[in-house]
């Protein structure tokens, strides 16, 4: 028997049955800069104001003493670079530069090194004794070594290295410590330990483990902390003036002071010195960037 069902809808009526809506789509997310346009303007402005007396400095040595007194901001037409001739040889920049070179990079090799040792027997040791070292590294971090130049020149004094480039280098890579172990600890403990666990496996000491396996791992903070110690040493006034005798042994800083004393009115020498000083730094924060993004990226594929 078959059962026919009839509807009872007119033909040509909409049937009235409700039809859930369908739910809405949302539009993706995209990530915006904090401040929008106005803190981009902002940022771009500042740049450009910093800009401004860097590239004045250079423009300004490579032009003639009397081009600067005539027009103090036009343009180096033709460039000279007698200025520079002038600095590095009557000016005794050459041996300024080395000195400087030989204290910065010794001081930063030095610090690096045993901060990196140290940091990674704190970040791996379990003991009582290794978080009471801990906090003896980062007591120093609360006393400016500025504060402590009496009592450094004091010490020196007996120990017989006033007038001695080696004692500042040793000087400023003890004082370089206490910020290093302090970044590359941190850096150490977000390393899984069986990273270690499987080298010992594979018959590697504890030496080549730290060389081979942790510290190509931290190479972006070896690097920012290469950085941060080189600028303040490179660019240091006080302990070479302090601590050092004789000219043929000063930093670029103190040589810089003297060749201006000697040369106040021989602005294109100056100005030439200036950029002596500071191409090191723009060179380096160059380098340094391009090896913190490899390091992270080496990282990361490991």
């Amino acid at each position: 028997m078959t059962t026919a069902v009839v509807s009872t809808e007119a033909p040509g009526e909409a049937s009235t049955t409700p039809v859930a809506p369908r739910p809405r789509r949302r539009a993706p997310r995209v990530n915006r800069p904090v401040g929008g346009a106005g803190a981009g303007v902002l940022l771009w402005g500042y740049a450009a104001l910093a800009l401004v007396p860097l590239l004045l400095m250079v423009s300004n040595s490579f032009r003639s003493n009397a081009d600067l007194i005539t027009d103090p901001l036009g343009l180096p037409a033709p460039p000279t670079t007698s200025s520079y001739a002038e600095a590095w040889t009557t000016g005794n920049f050459a041996t300024y530069f080395g000195n400087s070179l030989l204290v910065t990079v010794g001081a930063v090799a030095v610090s690096t090194s045993v901060a990196t040792m140290a940091a990674y027997a704190l970040a791996r040791a379990r003991s009582r004794i290794f978080r009471w070292l801990e906090s003896l590294f980062l007591s120093g971090l609360m006393l400016p070594i500025h504060l402590a130049i009496l009592p450094i020149f004091y010490l020196f004094d007996g120990l017989g290295l006033i007038d001695s480039r080696l004692g500042l280098m040793l000087m400023y890579a003890a004082s370089g410590i206490p910020f290093s172990v302090f970044v590359l600890t941190t850096f150490f403990r977000q390393l899984p330990e069986e990273l270690e666990e499987a080298a010992a496996l594979d018959g590697a000491t504890s030496w080549q483990t730290f060389w081979r396996i942790m510290v190509p791992l931290v190479r972006p903070a070896l690097a920012t902390v290469a950085v941060f110690r080189f600028v303040p040493i490179w660019n240091d006034f006080l302990f070479p003036l302090v601590l050092l005798r004789r000219e043929d042994k000063y930093t670029l800083p103190v040589g810089l002071t003297t060749f201006f004393g000697e040369n106040a009115t021989n602005y294109s020498a100056v100005f030439a010195g200036l950029v002596i000083t500071t191409i090191p730094l723009i060179v380096l924060f160059l380098v340094a960037t391009k090896q913190i993004v490899a390091g992270l990226t080496a990282g990361m594929a490991k």
